[in-house]
C-alpha cells in the first residue's frame, strides 16, 4: 500500500515515469493508476489526439511500439495505455528495446492482470531500469476494514470502525464493489450524518442483523438459536454471500481467538491480532466462553467444512455444511 500510495501522490505531483508496468492479481489499483494518469495529462477534448489505447486480445507488440515512438500533437506527452496485456502474444523483445530508451514524450502504461510479468525476462528488467514497475496484491482480510475507513474519507464520509468492519465482511475483498458502494453512499448520506449499520442494509444490500460479523459475534457468544437463525438466512442468500465468504470469516475470527489466548498481556492485543481496540471486546467475551483446546477444535471443524463446500469428501449443501459446522462447534 505504501508504493501504491507514493506513486499515486507523484502521479498527482505531475511526476510522471516515461514507463510503467502494473501487473498483479488486484485490478483495482491498476485501473485507479491508470485513471490517475489520465485525468493529470489527458485535458478534456484531447482524448483523440495523443490518448492511444490499445487492448491486448487486438494488437500487435509492433503496434504499440510504433505508437509509442509517435509524438504529441497537442499535449506535452502522448499516452499510451495497453490494457488487458497478459493476453498480448508474439514476443516482447521489441517492446523491450523500446523501453531501454523510451521517447520522453511519452508515456506508456502496461495493464498486466490477473498475473505478474516473468521479471527473468528483458521487458520487466528494462521497464524496472527506465521507469516504474510495481506488483499489486490483494489486501489481506485485517487491511480490509482499514482500508475501507480511509476511502471513505476521500468521499467525506463518516464511518465508524465496527460499520467499516460490517461493510469489509458482506463485500469481501472486491475492492472495486467496495468503491462503488462508497459512491452510492456519498449521493444518499447527508453531510452530518454518520454512517449506521442500518445506511448499509438499506444502500448496500444486506440484513444489518443476519450476517458473517453477527454470526461470529453469536458463536463466539455461545448464542446457539442466533447463530443457526443467521446460517438459515445466509444459506437462502449464497448469491451475495457464498459459504466461502462465511468460512473464511470464521476461520479469521477463531484464528485471531486462538492468538488472543496466547497473550501474555492483553495490553497489545489491537496490534498483534490486526484489529481496531473497538473490537477487543469481542475476543474478550469470546475467550470467556471457550478455551484455547476449543478454540483450537474449532479451526479444525471449520477446515474440514471448507474442504466439503469444495466438494471433497462431501457432496452436502451449503446450508447442511454450515448446520453441521455449527453443531460440532457448539458440542465442543
Amino acid at each position: 500500500m505504501q508504493g501504491y500510495n507514493a506513486l499515486l501522490s507523484n502521479i498527482k505531483n505531475n511526476d510522471f515515469s516515461p514507463v510503467y508496468l502494473l501487473s498483479g492479481t488486484e485490478p483495482y489499483f491498476i485501473d485507479q493508476i491508470v485513471t490517475q494518469i489520465t485525468q493529470q495529462l489527458i485535458a478534456q477534448g484531447l482524448q483523440d489526439f495523443d490518448h492511444t489505447i490499445f487492448y491486448g486480445k487486438e494488437i500487435a507488440v509492433r503496434q504499440i511500439v510504433e505508437a509509442a515512438k509517435r509524438f504529441p500533437m497537442l499535449a506535452p506527452y502522448h499516452l499510451v495505455v495497453v490494457k488487458e496485456a497478459q493476453y498480448l502474444t508474439g514476443d516482447l523483445e521489441e517492446l523491450a528495446a523500446y523501453v531501454k530508451a523510451p521517447l520522453k514524450q511519452t508515456i506508456l502504461v502496461y495493464c498486466h492482470k490477473h498475473g505478474v510479468i516473468d521479471k527473468r525476462k528483458k521487458f520487466y528488467k528494462a521497464a524496472k531500469q527506465s521507469g516504474t514497475a510495481m506488483e499489486f496484491k490483494p489486501l489481506y482480510d485485517n487491511q480490509l476494514a482499514g482500508w475501507i475507513q480511509s476511502r471513505a474519507k476521500t468521499f467525506e464520509l463518516k464511518i465508524p470502525p465496527q460499520v467499516c468492519a460490517l461493510m469489509a465482511d458482506v463485500l469481501g475483498a472486491d475492492l472495486s464493489r467496495i468503491e462503488n458502494k462508497l459512491e452510492k453512499l456519498k449521493w444518499v448520506v447527508k453531510d452530518y450524518e454518520t454512517v449506521t449499520p442500518e445506511m448499509i442494509a438499506d444502500h448496500v444490500g444486506f440484513s444489518k442483523d443476519f450476517n458473517n460479523f453477527e454470526l461470529q459475534k453469536s458463536i463466539g457468544l455461545r448464542q446457539f438459536s442466533k447463530s443457526f437463525q443467521i446460517i438459515q438466512y445466509l444459506s437462502k442468500n449464497q448469491k451475495n454471500n457464498p459459504i466461502t465468504l462465511t468460512l473464511s470469516t470464521l476461520h479469521s475470527f477463531f484464528r485471531k481467538l486462538l492468538l488472543f489466548h496466547g497473550l501474555d498481556n492483553s495490553a497489545n492485543a489491537s496490534a498483534i491480532l490486526g484489529v481496531k481496540p473497538y473490537f477487543i471486546k469481542d475476543y474478550v467475551a469470546a475467550a470467556r466462553e471457550s478455551n484455547m483446546k476449543q478454540t483450537s477444535a474449532a479451526l479444525q471443524l471449520i477446515f474440514e467444512a471448507d474442504l466439503k463446500s469444495k466438494g471433497i469428501g462431501s457432496s452436502s449443501k451449503p446450508y447442511e455444511i454450515l448446520k453441521e459446522l455449527l453443531v460440532r462447534i457448539f458440542a465442543l
